[in-house]
């Protein structure tokens, strides 16, 4: 039996492993893809207390502090939650724990790009993920599709093996922070084009070309090598939808300023929640703030300020 049961391998979730064992109560983090989104980000530069570090390095060292403290991870999948008496069941595909009080901080999940060709050439020239299959693109021509941080972090990563970087974007100019817009526009092989939207993916046996269409222009084709998927995200909130949490309508779950939920001893961190800001520090902090309100609600006491 496990006091609190984390899911999610992120920010929020690492942070609230270190500040629930300094608690003193019995942690499992589950998490199946380490570090979460931040990975994929070649440079980050808006975390406190690093100049300049690359999102797998800055987990990495998130991972490393949990586990000094003695947080038991698994980097798997849970399948399923269940409520069981006055705590929790959590699955994986290969065994079930038992908890008191559950912190989902599950982030989100990448959309992916819906138009004929993009699901028959995924993982054949069609990605959802720049930092794992950014160096196979060495010296060819790529193309990011989307305008949030993101995209803008992916477009920079690949810049640094592909010989040609095309950003498209559907409206009038990319959202992304405006100190990442300004590098991306000073790289010489990297290009962004604007209103246009991928109507579909062509090739033989790998991608070769996608087809970009302009209300004002018609249809054109590009011939490209590998086209990488940054068209946002929907929070990863279904498991706690089925325990009965509360989400809006973009199906963020939503909590208090306490982190916690309208279940008692389940609350939610980062990404996943209701939040104003989607940024690590943001999650981080809840991740602080959700540890804490699972110690009060596992011990009935309040943690010292």
């Amino acid at each position: 039996m496990y006091d609190v049961i984390i899911i999610g391998a992120g920010f929020a979730g690492y942070t609230s492993a270190i500040y629930a064992i300094r608690s003193d109560l019995k942690v499992l983090l589950i998490g199946k893809e380490p570090g979460g989104a931040i990975v994929d980000a070649a440079e980050v530069e808006n975390y406190p207390g690093y100049k300049k570090i690359s999102g797998f390095e800055l987990m990495q060292k998130f991972e490393e502090q949990a586990k000094d403290f003695g947080t038991e991870i698994m980097h798997k999948e849970v399948v399923d939650v269940e409520k069981k008496g006055e705590g929790f069941i959590v699955k994986t595909k290969d065994k079930d724990f038992e908890t008191k009080s559950i912190i989902f901080a599950s982030g989100t999940l990448r959309r992916e790009l819906e138009v004929p060709g993009a699901k028959e050439y995924k993982g054949k020239g069609v990605h959802m993920c720049a930092t794992c299959d950014g160096a196979f693109y060495r010296d060819k021509v790529v193309a990011v599709i989307g305008g949030s941080n993101s995209a803008a972090h992916a477009s920079m990563l690949l810049s640094r093996f592909a010989k040609k970087v095309y950003i498209i974007y559907r409206k009038e100019k990319m959202r992304c922070e405006p100190v990442l817009l300004d590098r991306i526009e000073a790289k010489d092989n990297m290009e962004i084009i604007y209103k246009n939207n991928v109507t579909e993916v062509k090739g033989d046996k790998f991608v070769n070309k996608i087809m970009l269409e302009n209300e004002y222009n018609g249809k054109k084709e590009l011939a490209l090598d590998g086209v990488f998927v940054e068209i946002g995200s929907t929070p990863n909130s279904m498991l706690a939808k089925k325990l009965g949490v509360e989400l809006t309508e973009a199906h963020e779950i939503i909590v208090t300023p306490h982190c916690e939920t309208c279940v008692k001893g389940i609350f939610a961190a980062g990404d996943v929640t209701n939040t104003v800001l989607r940024q690590g520090i943001t999650a981080a902090a809840q991740g602080a703030i959700a540890a804490t309100s699972a110690y009060g609600f596992v011990t009935g006491k309040t943690t010292e300020t």
